[in-house]
């Protein structure tokens, strides 16, 4: 039967009072200790890291084997592969770069050519090539990559940088990189700024479409690196056997990338960027929240293609890791890398190729480390001693802008945007082999749940079983609310509500959630209608939310307006969040996010077969859960899709090809837009 409202709010009130006057305690709460506010470490946080250190020790194991050059060559046949098809392939054509010179600045001891060109038929990126002085087609230069970190000006942030490597003799290029700089794929000409940020927000909304359609951002990125490189082998003035390249920050990530995959780079520089992802995994929350999706490769941990394998990939060319004291990127990971692969170019009696630098600051390419890394450049490019950096004159930034309006999407209103290039990837990818949402969960990182045990808890924490604890029971006017902890998987709980009527309940039984989680008292007239229409109610908290939630709101320090709003809002954001770093967490080692709040389901499933003899089981998702809903009716054994689930008409694929830019982060499951 249908309750009216003001009926629903008068049992709302009465299960207030009445259940609050029985134990003063909420009755759709589970856990018994106050929830720690603020930030903390908590079960999930630790589960993630664990597994993580687990497979980081499976890729040690790989490179303890090698013994000679020729098995670590194999090794790096096998990580480039693994990091190729994790990137989502690379495009199969080099078309015609289109460049063109939109003007120049002469300074003192160099000049410097503002060039736009194509990575990608209609995808313009914009650049500054920076000359020596001396420059013409008989003085050949080495020449270096400067690739950009997160800052809203791009290049322009960069350009002391340049302007003290074109003084030592590099030819440079440094390049706007996607969502930076000129190169806003969501400029409002109106408001005259991205609808987002030009430090991260785009990346995440560009990121997070790629991971769906089975690619990620960085390999759009990376190709803009590697078209870079063949736009200075156009150039008379360049040495194209002395091609390096350094960044820092995100341009230590594109550092490390490109000079992983290209073999044309002689000497890379990565800044800031080098260190060990578990670690990074560990504090990223507190630390630099962001969604920055390319910087997290699905599987890059599981696939054992962490930091070193990057840096092993540069064997046997020269490289120096610059790393800050203080920064957020561990600087113990990187020692630990830096040593790991250092020992392995000892071994091979290359010693003198690899090398660290250390500043005590935060993160920054700071003068000592540009000092140090210049001094390691010119070494292995045969350039004259230079110690110390020469004093630089900053060129007004509006004088280095390539583009006539500031932004590419305007000048060239017929070119490509990222949101079409991962589009046309989908259409062009789709016709592959198909995709099954069953295959995805129980394929790897399936944890077995079909076979574990079910059992009373005894303090212990289970590793592979399922052990419940009873957290009381609450009953008002025949309807009781009994109360479950589910114990697994070494630390991970899930608070659980069984709401049933006390005499003449059903058989039928819903499983009832939302995004957010189980059901809390402002569910309670839609929970209450249901009990009177004869359902037996299960609704629990996903791992990471409701009570197991971090009761922390983190704050961009990019952009702390990302995160106003609710507690529920700023907690999911999907631009900078807690939810949003266990999401990248889980596709670091594996196993996505998504597949997880499945494997609660199915302990949930689990437990209320084994131990409450339930059967009959029929998913209902609410607001913005029915894409859940219907995915764990199709693959956990016994469940149905509840009769009047609303469908959203949301899927994965329908997000690709919609462009869509905000949706769940719950929702990320790469490659998800090929399951049907």
């Amino acid at each position: 039967m249908r309750v009216p409202f003001l009926v629903s709010s008068l049992i709302l009130l009465a299960i207030s009072g009445s259940l609050y006057g029985q134990s003063s305690a909420d009755p759709f709460r589970v856990l018994r200790q106050t929830p720690i506010q603020g930030p903390r470490v908590t079960a999930y946080l630790r589960f993630q890291a664990e597994l993580a250190w687990e497979q980081d020790e499976l890729r040690r194991s790989v490179f303890k084997s090698i013994e000679g050059e020729e098995d670590l060559l194999r090794v790096q046949q096998t990580l480039r592969s693994k990091l190729v098809r994790m990137l989502g392939g690379m495009p199969e054509t080099k078309t015609p770069l289109n460049p063109r010179i939109t003007g120049q600045i002469e300074g003192k001891g160099f000049r410097v050519e503002k060039v736009i060109f194509e990575s990608l038929p209609g995808f313009h990126v914009t650049a500054l090539l920076y000359l020596p002085q001396n420059s013409n087609s008989n003085t050949r230069h080495p020449a270096i990559l400067v690739a950009c970190g997160h800052s809203p000006k791009g290049k322009a942030y960069y350009q002391t940088l340049c302007l003290r490597l074109v003084k030592r003799g590099y030819v440079v290029l440094c390049w706007d990189p996607i969502g930076q700089g000129e190169r806003s794929q969501f400029w409002e000409t109106g408001q005259g700024g991205s609808r987002y940020n030009l430090v991260c927000g785009e990346h995440a909304i560009m990121g997070n479409l790629a991971y769906l359609a089975g690619a990620n951002l960085a390999r759009w990125e990376i190709w803009d690196g590697i078209r870079a490189i063949d736009y200075l082998l156009t150039r008379p003035e360049v040495d194209t056997g002395r091609i390096n390249i350094t960044g820092t920050s995100g341009g230590g990530f594109q550092t490390a990338h490109i000079a992983a995959l290209d073999a044309r780079i002689r000497v890379a520089a990565p800044s800031c960027y080098i260190s060990a992802l578990p670690m990074r995994m560990s504090n990223r929350i507190f630390e630099d929240p962001d969604s920055d999706p390319e910087q997290d490769l699905y599987g890059m941990v599981s696939e054992g293609v962490d930091h070193p394998a990057l840096l092993l990939l540069m064997y046997p060319r020269p490289v120096i890791v610059c790393a800050a004291v203080k920064d957020f990127f561990p600087v113990e990971g990187t020692r630990k890398t830096y040593r790991e692969v250092a020992a392995l170019y000892e071994h091979m009696g290359k010693g003198e190729r690899i090398a660290i630098t250390e500043g005590f600051h935060r993160h920054q390419f700071s003068d000592q480390n540009q000092d140090a890394a210049f001094q390691f450049l010119d070494r292995f490019n045969g350039m004259p001693p230079h110690r110390g950096l020469d004093p630089i004159e900053p060129i007004d930034e509006k004088l280095l802008q390539c583009t006539r309006s500031g932004q590419v999407r305007v000048d060239f209103p017929e070119g490509q945007s990222l949101i079409d290039l991962v589009r046309q990837y989908y259409n062009d990818s789709k016709h592959g082999s198909p995709q099954t949402l069953k295959r995805a969960y129980y394929g790897d990182g399936y944890p077995g749940i079909g076979n574990w045990p079910v059992v009373s808890f005894d303090d212990k924490l289970p590793s592979k079983a399922i052990a419940a604890e009873s957290m009381g029971r609450m009953q008002l006017d025949g309807i009781s609310i009994d109360k479950y902890l589910l114990h697994h998987s070494r630390g991970l709980t899930i608070p659980l509500l069984h709401i049933r009527r006390l005499v003449g309940d059903s058989p039928h039984v819903l499983l009832w959630f939302t995004l957010r989680g189980k059901a809390t008292q402002d569910d309670w007239p839609r929970i209450l209608q249901l009990v009177e229409q004869g359902y037996q109610v299960l609704t629990w908290d996903f791992r990471g939310l409701g009570e197991d939630r971090m009761f922390y709101k983190a704050s961009s320090p990019d952009d702390p307006g990302l995160v106003s709003g609710d507690w529920q809002e700023a907690y999911a954001n999907s631009l900078s969040s807690v939810l949003a770093n266990y999401v990248y967490n889980s596709l670091l080692t594996g196993r996505p996010y998504f597949l997880q709040m499945m494997e609660d389901t199915e302990i949930v499933v689990r437990f209320a077969t084994e131990s409450l003899k339930l059967s009959g089981f029929s998913a209902l998702g609410v607001d913005e859960a029915g894409l859940l809903a219907s995915s764990i009716a199709e693959v956990i054994p016994g469940v149905a899709l509840a009769q009047g689930q609303v469908d959203s008409g949301m899927t994965w694929s329908t997000l690709v090809t919609s462009g869509r830019e905000v949706w769940p982060i719950q929702y990320l499951l790469p490659g998800g837009a090929y399951i049907h």
